[in-house]
């Protein structure tokens, strides 16, 4: 199975819009998903981890934020760069150190980032503030489906 994740900012392959970039107001662009064969047990959650592979200095992380309740399939534009979210999901840190998304910023040429999303089959006993590495290590033995939608920046 895969889950099909749609973003309303753009399309799989296409331009991230300077919006949720570090040249505009570098807010989480809007992220919705389903899941058509397979459901998110009542106990399970979902993870998405956001990253730049092409980084200089290899794998860049924007974005890790888990224990999204698993009736939710969506996460709206601009979510707050703070540890927990109302709805108890937790943030941990990208490669800047702080909590919460940052967006694309390549220091030159045309970069990739892969927005990826987890179905897991538990909530995960982790505080906020992880690592992705730690987050992965985590969700080894969990993960139920997972998809991905990948975008490009260009910095003008």
């Amino acid at each position: 199975m895969k889950v099909n994740i749609i973003n309303p900012a753009f399309n799989d392959g296409e331009p991230i819009p300077p919006r949720y970039s570090c040249e505009d107001v570098d807010i989480s662009p809007p992220i919705n998903w389903d899941q058509p064969d397979l459901s998110v047990p009542t106990d399970g959650s979902i993870a998405i981890i956001c990253d730049d592979p092409d980084a200089p200095g290899g794998t860049w992380v924007h974005w890790v934020i888990f224990n999204i309740p698993p009736e939710t399939r969506t996460l709206p534009e601009m979510v707050m760069p703070r540890e927990e979210q109302e709805n108890g999901t937790l943030q941990g840190v990208n490669s800047w150190g702080t909590i919460g998304y940052r967006g694309p910023c390549p220091p030159s040429g045309t970069h990739r980032y892969y927005f990826k999303i987890y179905v897991l089959d538990k909530k995960l006993d982790l505080p906020s503030g992880i690592t992705k590495d730690e987050l992965l290590n985590a969700m080894k033995g969990h993960v139920l489906d997972e998809g991905q939608v990948m975008g490009t920046y260009t910095r003008k």
